[in-house]
């Protein structure tokens, strides 16, 4: 198979502020694998450097690496050329890529959805949360009463920037008394920070707060001393992170879990160890919240999932618009 490599940047229509920095645009690499048949499987790579280290340079050298692989490997099932992928380069990144093209192409062979390859009755929508990153408190409020009004059940607002106990309070009274509220500190604070931020902030009915902290040890001596719901999010790249039942959720990635074959092996483990696994994006691209969207309905039965993020970019969400708080699972054979 041919492997075709484009890189793609998306504008994002205000910048996104997060606690390891602002992002005014979204770059990634899309991916076509062109086999003799001449179905084609397209796939992202999408590193986001301040958030996984990962940049797009070494992105590009491993799916340099895998060229040769995936040429001689006319006679390998898809399973067997991800492996050999990997053995060149276990980049999760970049195997992201391949796996979701080679998903793609199985699909559009057999004419079938990917959910629909990975379980017998997939969801026909995906909960999604509507994520709010202002950091001033009149615009957090205003982001969170438009997000209501348009049918979210779930907003994550961004914290560990700027007043956040302000912002919080803001945004509960906007949101009402129903919607959740998820609250993402991106690992800003120490556990000496974070216990009695959270304790505070705690009254304002939060559905969890996504990584106050990094490391393993240091989220479980937060969720052992507040009354609030942890979730693991950047943590989850250490070593046995996924299985250390130091959190009750984990949010996976597509790209960090290496493709939905990795991020599906990953939800497996979480839920074996009693936590809640849901998923959202590196504000990937459309491909990538195709794939996951797939992963999602293949797994049913997941909380809110940061799934929506394409209504951030300047670019029409087209097929992965939002509706009343659910994006519709795309209906073409393949990814989207």
């Amino acid at each position: 198979m041919e492997l075709h490599v484009t890189e793609r940047a998306l504008r994002f229509r205000r910048p996104v502020v997060m606690a390891y920095g602002t992002l005014e645009e979204r770059r990634l690499f899309e991916v076509e694998l062109v086999a003799d048949d001449q179905v084609t499987g397209r796939g992202e790579a999408a590193p986001l450097e301040p958030y996984d280290g990962v940049s797009l340079e070494r992105v590009a050298a491993a799916l340099e690496l895998y060229r040769p692989i995936l040429a001689g490997g006319d006679d390998l099932t898809g399973g067997e050329l991800l492996d050999a992928c990997a053995t060149a380069d276990p980049l999760p990144q970049a195997l992201a890529a391949i796996d979701l093209a080679l998903w793609d192409r199985a699909g559009r062979r057999t004419g079938e959805r990917v959910a629909a390859l990975l379980t017998d009755a997939p969801a026909e929508e995906v909960p999604v949360n509507a994520t709010v990153t202002a950091l001033d408190t009149d615009a957090a409020a205003a982001a969170c009463a438009a997000a209501a009004e348009a049918g979210y059940r779930c907003v994550k607002l961004k914290v560990g920037v700027g007043d956040d106990v302000a912002r919080v309070a803001a945004a509960r009274e906007a949101l009402g008394p129903e919607p959740e509220l998820r609250l993402d500190a991106n690992g800003a604070w120490t556990v000496s920070e974070a216990i009695p931020v959270i304790g505070e902030l705690a009254s304002y009915g939060l559905e969890l707060v996504e990584e106050p902290v990094h490391g393993i040890e240091q989220l479980r001596a937060v969720r052992e001393r507040v009354a609030v719901r942890i979730a693991m999010d950047e943590t989850t790249s250490e070593p046995g992170a996924i299985a250390s039942q130091a959190t009750d959720a984990v949010c996976l990635k597509l790209t960090r879990c290496g493709g939905i074959s990795g991020l599906l092996a990953a939800a497996s483990l979480v839920r074996a160890h009693g936590a809640v696994a849901y998923i959202a994006s590196t504000f990937d691209g459309p491909i990538g919240i195709a794939g996951a969207l797939h992963a999602a309905a293949a797994l049913g039965d997941l909380p809110a999932c940061g799934l929506g993020t394409l209504a951030l970019f300047d670019e029409d969400a087209g097929a992965f618009g939002v509706v009343d708080g659910a994006v519709l699972l795309p209906d073409a054979p393949g990814l989207c």
